[in-house]
């Protein structure tokens, strides 16, 4: 009978975090290959396919808080240069989070919070956006809950070791995860911790603070790079509760209440010197949002992604007020309970499948789809052919499906993004730009679509001349439109003066759609 009681217990403790890491592995795969990626996703894409000097250099310019995230991903990339391989390190280390977040919870609850709060996680449309998305921020949600399980175990008289490299890994890979310091000292706080306890925790935090140091300097020297951001508003708190708690009345409501349940003290404890649950799910839920919400009044930083890391505490409280009234009432056996929440889960799932088959369309992904410019220019452009990129960024189709463009003459360009240490390239001055147009007769011109409009100010002088050099001496004869993409034929305009301007950029040309 023992023995058939050990192996129960073992088959629990096997199930508990494999049943949400199949769950959350599933969605992940599902409609992972949408026939495009959008632009943060590009960079990405061609700043790993460059050697480890090239990406080095790129560092000390732009991106170094994504450094670690290109040279992982750099490997990856040369095994196969495209979108599943892209996407598929996000796919596993949210997979990784669902386990981590049902592991923390069957330590500090019970094994059956332990799977709701795993399948929760992976049946939250947040977490399944970040797992298609080949950016760093699911594999940082993968650290961060590794971390917080890393620091239970510490707690209960574990090497901190682990929880120190874990956690500063997880700040190279994003330098914003280094809010998880807060809410784990608020965890010791809220627990009472020994003051022993508290020495250990310093050293490995000012161990994890040290080693980010020269990251957080060099991205400090980049942040105009995150000048678009501006200050959150209530907006922007509404909007974080529903992806943490429920996209919509009908799940959000109950999860709340949930949660309110969760929280209510006393905190139900486990023998021995384990947190209880609350204390560890609340500060990882709420301290980072609410510290990067408010430095941003004066210095925005603050951005949904950058805080996904924070969704693992929603679950585990949901999962933990659930428990608590399963407990309160007269109940069906255990087994019974667990298959209900099961249930409950499924159904959560069932009326969010809308939301989550729409977020694997390119329109809910970061808008334009880069593919599509590289398809236009396939059909349309032929080795030779003149081309000017509207802003210069614009380029970025041409770095992630180079194809498209093989052959096609850049106009603008003056050094490559490789070779200069760029994103996109290093763009050649005015002077030198309107030479160069001035010897043309007819170009292509591929533009976002925001840069065809009268309200557009470009904010660079090359930028600036390719819309003057347009407007007065080139009208356009044919345009071709896709998702997030205008390309448009120009050709010199046979008379130029007062009274007889060329047609603008943004007048009358015969348009068809891909």
């Amino acid at each position: 009978m023992n023995k058939n009681k050990g192996m129960n217990k073992k088959a629990a403790a096997v199930a508990v975090p494999v049943i949400p890491m199949a769950v959350m592995l599933a969605i992940g795969c599902w409609g992972l290959d949408r026939g495009g990626i959008w632009r943060d996703e590009a960079a990405t894409f061609q700043v790993a396919r460059r050697t480890v000097p090239q990406i080095w250099r790129l560092l000390h310019e732009v991106d170094a808080v994504h450094g670690l995230y290109y040279l992982l991903m750099r490997p990856v990339l040369a095994v196969h240069p495209g979108e599943v391989l892209l996407r598929l390190p996000s796919v596993l280390a949210a997979t990784a989070t669902a386990g981590l977040v049902a592991a923390l919870g069957a330590r500090l609850a019970s094994p059956r919070v332990g799977l709701w709060a795993g399948l929760l996680y992976a049946v939250t449309p947040m977490a399944g956006h970040y797992a298609q998305e080949g950016r760093s921020y699911a594999l940082v949600a993968a650290g961060a809950a590794g971390a917080t399980l890393l620091l239970v175990r510490a707690l209960a008289g574990r090497s901190w070791t682990p929880y120190g490299v874990v956690l500063a890994v997880t700040c190279l890979l994003h330098e914003f995860a280094v809010l998880l310091l807060l809410a784990h000292a608020m965890t010791l706080a809220l627990t009472r911790v020994p003051r022993r306890m508290w020495t250990r925790w310093l050293c490995a935090s000012g161990a994890v603070t040290l080693t980010l140091l020269p990251l957080a300097l060099l991205s400090h020297a980049q942040s105009a790079q995150v000048a678009w951001l501006r200050p959150p508003g209530q907006g922007s708190v509404d909007r974080l509760v529903r992806q943490f708690a429920g996209p919509t009345d009908e799940v959000l409501a109950p999860c709340l209440i949930l949660m309110y349940v969760a929280l209510r003290r006393p905190w139900p404890t486990r023998p021995g010197a384990e947190p209880p649950l609350a204390a560890v799910a609340l500060p990882l839920l709420l301290v980072p949002p609410a510290i990067l919400m408010t430095v941003s009044q004066w210095s925005p930083l603050y951005d949904d992604r950058y805080v996904l890391y924070a969704l693992a505490g929603a679950p585990l409280l949901v999962a933990a007020g659930a428990d608590r009234i399963a407990r309160a009432v007269p109940s069906p056996p255990r087994a019974t309970v667990t298959a209900a929440g099961v249930l409950a889960v499924t159904l959560v799932c069932a009326h969010q499948l809308p939301l989550l088959r729409q977020d694997r369309t390119m329109a809910h992904r970061g808008g334009a789809n880069l593919a599509t410019a590289s398809a236009l220019a396939s059909r349309e452009l032929r080795p030779g052919d003149p081309v000017l990129f509207l802003p210069s960024l614009g380029r970025r189709s041409a770095l992630a499906y180079p194809k498209g463009f093989r052959g096609v003459r850049d106009v603008a360009l003056a050094e490559s993004a490789r070779t200069s240490g760029t994103l996109y390239g290093i763009e050649a001055d005015p002077a030198a730009l309107r030479r160069r147009l001035a010897a043309l007769d007819r170009f292509w011109l591929i533009a976002e679509p925001y840069a065809l409009s009268p309200a557009w100010h470009p904010e660079t002088p090359t930028d600036r001349l390719k819309r003057t050099v347009v407007q007065e001496q080139f009208t356009p004869i044919r345009e071709f439109r896709g998702s997030g993409v205008t390309l448009r034929l120009y050709k010199r305009a046979p008379f130029r003066g007062a009274g007889n301007c060329a047609t603008s950029p943004h007048g009358a040309a015969p348009t068809r759609q891909p």
